[in-house]
């Protein structure tokens, strides 16, 4: 964990030095989302990527990266959302993701929930069906689980 002008960060540098234990922490996922016909895994910016990278490839999925502004090239839609200490916003391809793809959300915390919600809407404008939002760790206290309007969220540790 580091703090940062009053905000703590959790840190996964440690998971992802141990290379049997982040291998294991990408097998949970895939155990769990295997031969649920999911065909996008999208990942956010930028720690999503670590974990939905080899998910997308084990499970036979598309990925598609969700990253802030101005760094995909090409025509992008954007999501502009709130974060605990400001606004941000997401971009994803236009055409990265086509109607009736049913799709994953993968990043590696969930705290107060904004960058996820932002992720899901912005799948949903494209037309995909949002199965599920799947992170390391989830901050229960901060309560983003509630923000998420009942989408399903698989988490692996909680962290108080």
């Amino acid at each position: 964990m580091v703090e940062m002008a009053g905000i703590m960060f959790q840190d996964i540098t440690t998971l992802l030095l141990d290379p049997k234990a982040f291998k294991d922490t990408v097998d949970l996922f895939v155990e769990r989302y295997k031969g649920k016909n999911i065909s996008v895994v999208a990942g956010i910016e930028a720690r999503g990527f670590i974990f939905g990278t080899p998910i997308a490839l084990e499970i036979g999925a598309k990925f598609v990266p969700l990253r802030k502004p101005n760094k995909l090239p090409g025509k992008v839609i954007s999501e502009e959302y709130e974060l605990e200490y400001g606004r941000d916003c997401l971009e994803m391809h236009l055409g990265a993701v086509e109607p009736g793809e049913r799709a994953l959300v993968v990043d590696d915390l969930i705290a107060t929930g904004g960058t996820l919600c932002a992720a899901m809407k912005l799948l949903e404008r494209a037309g995909a069906e949002v199965v599920e939002c799947a992170c390391v760790i989830e901050l229960p206290d901060l309560k983003g689980r509630e923000r998420l309007n009942g989408k399903p969220l698989y988490v692996l540790l909680e962290s108080y």
